[in-house]
């Protein structure tokens, strides 16, 4: 019998796309920072990425891969509701696909305890459930939270069967077992009736302490007699009883018959002692709890200790639940200044999820940031962030919204509860074209729009070496470890050039070929004069063609050395020229015409064709003549 395991299937599950791991490429007039430090934990290196959500997350997997503390997506819902930016009408095997292919790079990137929060609504929510479970483990599943959107109202009031009014915040950890949430209160909508008693005295020593009844004390304080106190004030009863409570939430108790098969023996016998003194206050003091009183076999609960702060005031709270009805998602207009009907969500929201989960300083992804709410909430609450949106909303609506946040210009939302006063900044990338593309007869060769630094930088995340340009060797563009480095051109490269590479290599940096000013690399990345040529560094080199000796000979003659050419090298690792793996989340305003699932190219773009460039031709360090004349 093969074996076989319950899991979600659908057409074209096994099909995975080879993505292109493509470089990221500032825009520095998009970018953006305060004009000056507000305070010292200001943070600059948020990131705001523009271009395919999928593509841009396997640009990040090289460097940050188990870094992100929290990552916070709204997905479109696979409706016909959807706001005007986007067209999430998808198949349901084609939706589940893409979102199956998010969630896998999203848990590579997220850190051992790290959290997922996922908005959808009950059109998707039990498909969605499945595959995440099957992605993130079923026993890493934390919560189903209810998240009420609005109310019945209007037509919902109207039209026969079941209104809905809710969504749905799936939250799963990458590894339950690390998974350290803090604790999260929600304000009471109403004053805690139960808390009905009144301590007259609670100056004096505790065994004196004399109890009333809530109503009296407050009738005593307005100075007008009990009976009659609601009709004399009226509908502002209620209100001026609340306001009357928080003033004096240390003196508003209620007495409760504490469970005496669960309380400790120290407490048993303080409850026995008390029923036999009715009158009198007891106490038993505790080193690591709250201390206890009790009166008649009865514990005395403080209203006070009911009060959290939340927001910024001090309000009765309850533990969070997997009900949040608290937040609604209309009247959300004024919040970051954007119109974005049916697609905004409340600042609220996500403060929750954050203040849940993270702590300041910790990295927030959201990788469908639609209007930017995600990253808005995360700045002001001193958490680094990356967003990810293809859409031209990217700069019609987040842009314009993180920019009042940094100015300190935005006043709704959360601005208030984290007293945000503006300051940091953040980074604007948009994706590089693909690196491969076909010339006009057909043959894949380098994309012209890429230039030396670009090209390097691009062969070294293919490679799995961090871009690091050497300012003393020439040959040194990246490393993946102290003593392996990577060397890319487009030259041709002949055997006196490969021989003269593997000699520096092997030898320690000639003090008077070092620029004054510049440092010499850590010691342990030179090698040692008795140790040999080639026993201590590694050099890979990535060129165009190498002449005067094969592959194999050039194995045996430069062990320091491993010789690749390009573009040959590459062409069979990913899918070249693909551009759009969304979920049609490009679709802008203004475009009438029907959107089309996406479909791989039928060929690779030719040269000169897709995105334009500047084209710019300046070197990095050590990288001169790259592209020079001799290497067209």
């Amino acid at each position: 019998m093969t074996n076989k395991k319950l899991e979600l299937t659908w057409i074209g599950k096994e099909k995975r796309p080879r993505l292109e791991p493509r470089i990221l490429l500032e825009g520095p007039g998009k970018s953006y920072h305060a004009k000056h430090r507000v305070s010292d934990s200001d943070l600059f290196d948020n990131r705001l990425i523009f271009g395919d959500n999928l593509l841009a997350l396997k640009a990040l997997e090289q460097e940050s891969t188990g870094k992100v503390k929290c990552v916070f997506i709204d997905p479109p819902f696979n409706t016909q509701q959807a706001f005007e930016h986007y067209d999430d009408g998808y198949e349901h095997s084609i939706w589940l696909g893409l979102i199956r292919d998010r969630a896998e790079s999203l848990r590579r990137l997220m850190s051992d305890d790290g959290t997922l929060f996922v908005h959808i609504d009950d059109n998707e929510l039990g498909y969605l459930i499945a595959l995440l479970d099957e992605v993130f483990g079923r026993a890493n599943r934390v919560s189903v939270v209810t998240f009420k959107q609005g109310s019945a109202t209007g037509h919902k009031s109207i039209n026969p069967g079941v209104a809905s009014t809710t969504n749905f915040v799936l939250i799963y950890a990458k590894n339950k077992t690390a998974w350290t949430p803090k604790r999260v209160f929600t304000a009471r909508a109403e004053r805690d009736k139960r808390y009905g008693q009144f301590i007259e005295n609670v100056d004096e020593p505790y065994r004196r302490w004399r109890f009333t009844t809530l109503t009296k004390a407050f009738a005593r304080y307005l100075d007008i007699p009990e009976r009659g106190i609601k009709k004399t004030l009226g509908d502002g009863f209620e209100e001026q009883l609340s306001e009357f409570v928080m003033k004096n939430a240390s003196r508003v108790v209620r007495l409760a018959r504490p469970d005496y098969k669960a309380v400790s023996s120290e407490a048993r016998d303080m409850i026995d002692r008390s029923k036999l003194k009715p009158d009198e206050v007891l106490l038993l003091e505790r080193d690591t709890h709250s201390d206890m009183y009790f009166v008649n076999g009865e514990r005395v609960l403080f209203y006070s200790d009911k009060l959290k702060l939340i927001d910024g005031q001090y309000v009765a709270g309850e533990p969070l639940t997997s009900l949040w009805d608290d937040i609604l998602s209309n009247n959300l207009h004024n919040e970051g200044g954007v119109e974005f009907p049916k697609g905004k969500k409340p600042e609220a929201l996500i403060k929750r999820c954050l203040d849940l989960t993270t702590n300041s300083g910790d990295l927030v992804l959201d990788s469908f940031a639609g209007s930017g709410t995600t990253g808005a909430v995360a700045h002001r609450m001193g958490r680094r962030w990356i967003m990810v949106e293809l859409g031209e909303h990217c700069h019609t609506h987040i842009i314009p919204r993180l920019n009042k946040v940094i100015d300190g210009a935005d006043p709704a939302g959360v601005t208030a509860a984290m007293n945000w006063k503006g300051g940091g900044g953040f980074r604007y990338y948009k994706l590089a074209p693909s690196l491969i593309v076909n010339d006009r007869w057909g043959n894949p060769v380098i994309n012209p729009e890429y230039n030396a630094a670009h090209l390097a930088e691009a062969l070294c995340k293919l490679e799995g070496f961090s871009y690091a340009p050497s300012e003393v060797h020439w040959w040194q563009h990246g490393h993946s470890s102290e003593r392996d480095f990577i060397y890319v051109t487009t030259q041709n490269l002949s055997a006196e050039q490969l021989q003269a590479l593997s000699d520096e290599l092997g030898l320690p940096p000639d003090p008077s070929a070092i620029t004054p000013g510049i440092a010499l690399p850590p010691a342990s990345m030179q090698s040692s004069p008795a140790s040999g040529r080639g026993e201590s560094r590694s050099l890979l080199v990535c060129c165009a063609a190498f002449r005067g000796v094969t592959a194999a000979k050039a194995c045996e003659r430069w062990p320091n050395l491993t010789l690749k050419k390009i573009p040959r090298m590459v062409l069979a690792r990913c899918e070249w020229g693909h551009d759009d793996y969304s979920l049609n989340v490009a679709a802008l305003p203004m475009f009438d015409g029907p959107l089309a699932a996406p479909s791989p190219p039928a060929s690779l773009p030719r040269a000169g064709e897709g995105r334009t460039s500047s084209k710019s031709r300046q070197t990095a360090a050590g990288q001169g003549g790259l592209f020079g004349e001799d290497e067209a």
